[in-house]
């Protein structure tokens, strides 16, 4: 009984029908850090019945300051596999499928876009992934710069093309206009980055402690971002109440 009725809380929110639509509705996240893992956390306590789960990284210890299913027991397992078995633990019944690899135009037929009733955008391939997802028009929500940052509050949903100050928001703004995308519903923030710290005394690009199988190690990045356990976390919550609510169309 306390299973079929785990939900109840949120249908007094919502209502019944709403929750039949969120039951039946299946949603994709690409990329399961950080900002994915809560909201694929959020998502599945929200009652989304179907998940596509889409990362190629596996837990490393420096994933503990932020990733909710980061944790000294699943360092070094593959991101997808941890988010699963977490989502399963809080609805046994939900549908999921994860994608162990990184998202590419090469690969994009493995996936069934056509079936997604959403798509949440947390990964580098931005552009590719907006594009695809365009052909079949899908609504879609992508986070902008979440590293680097110290004050979640800043953080807010609108169109990309009314953003300003993040970086990474230029860029998409630039090269989606380029590409003829007319609007992109995106989570970002005004503050300015905060430039890291360079201590190479804790730097991972001098002690790499990525874990064996590691596809994309710390030490070919530019930069080691900073980050912190609150504003990720935050960002990752913005993205899945805007979620619910459009499907919902609260």
């Amino acid at each position: 009984m306390i299973k079929e009725n785990q939900f109840s809380r949120t249908q007094l929110l919502y209502g019944k029908e709403a929750m039949n639509k969120l039951q039946n509705s299946y949603v994709a996240i690409f990329g399961l850090g950080g900002v994915g893992g809560y909201v694929g956390e959020a998502l599945v306590r929200s009652g989304i019945g179907s998940f596509d789960l889409i990362d190629d990284d596996k837990i490393c210890l420096t994933n503990l300051n932020r990733q909710i299913i980061a944790t000294f027991d699943t360092v070094g397992q593959y991101k997808t596999d941890v988010m699963k078995e977490r989502m399963l633990k809080i609805n046994p019944k939900v549908n999921i499928q994860t994608h162990p690899c990184f998202f590419l135009p090469e690969n994009a037929t493995d996936f069934s876009f056509e079936d997604y009733d959403y798509i949440i955008d947390i990964v580098s391939a931005k552009i590719e992934l907006v594009l695809k997802v365009q052909e079949h028009n899908i609504p879609i929500i992508s986070s902008m710069g979440a590293v680097n940052k110290v004050d979640p509050t800043q953080f807010k949903i609108t169109d990309i093309y009314k953003t300003k100050v993040c970086p990474l928001a230029k860029v998409m703004r630039r090269e989606l206009k380029k590409r003829h995308v007319k609007k992109l519903k995106v989570v970002y923030s005004e503050e300015k980055p905060i430039r890291p710290i360079d201590d190479l005394s804790i730097s991972c690009r001098t002690h790499c402690i990525c874990p064996p199988g590691t596809k994309r190690k710390c030490t070919i990045r530019r930069d080691i971002p900073e980050s912190n356990a609150f504003v990720p976390s935050t960002v990752g919550l913005i993205i899945a109440s805007e979620v619910v609510k459009d499907l919902t169309t609260i």
